[in-house]
């Protein structure tokens, strides 16, 4: 006699293929009833883990022609600038705390929801921005000064790990526009 299918951990970038595929193929209405399409397909998830995967994955919740909201994802490249008011929407309901190094910004959130302030301000594209590094409840931005391009150690290290990556070295010019 066979049960239900056994569930399993599947891994973030697995989960969110999957996640998108479910969103593609049937109506979610709900963070609940998208667990509960996981757990069919055998995959282990709470209503935390997919609320990050929504905001990861840019899904938005669109209403349809019978007035009742159902989760989509846009049909924009991921690589596409979040815009300013995405951003700012975030921050007003996620930044409790603010401060600041010379390079470094330490944002402060409530516990376990620093990456989803990190994942819209990767998005933004800022150029004053060199990347990120989200814990559970603080985030760290590295600072770039887009007028003065990066010397010494730190320079000659990502040269290096360019050149282990197989990247292309980066201009000056590269240093004052987004990736």
């Amino acid at each position: 006699m066979t049960g239900p299918p056994a569930q399993a951990r599947m891994g973030r970038t697995q989960r969110q293929h999957l996640v998108a595929r479910i969103l593609a193929s049937h109506r979610v209405t709900s963070q609940e009833q998208l667990v509960e399409l996981l757990a069919a397909e055998a995959v282990t998830s709470t209503q935390a883990t997919v609320s990050r995967d929504l905001v990861d994955l840019g899904a938005i919740k669109v209403r349809s022609g019978d007035g009742e909201s159902a989760y989509a994802i846009p049909e924009l490249p991921r690589e596409q600038r979040a815009p300013d008011d995405h951003l700012r929407r975030v921050f007003g309901d996620w930044v409790v705390e603010v401060d600041a190094t010379d390079t470094i910004v330490v944002l402060r959130s409530p516990p376990g929801s620093a990456h989803v302030v990190g994942s819209a301000l990767d998005r933004a594209d800022l150029p004053e921005v060199a990347g990120t590094v989200a814990g559970d409840d603080t985030l760290f931005v590295v600072v770039r000064d887009p007028d003065r391009p990066a010397t010494g150690a730190g320079a000659a290290l990502a040269d290096r790990l360019r050149d282990l990556a197989g990247l292309a070295a980066r201009t000056p010019r590269d240093d004052t526009e987004s990736d």
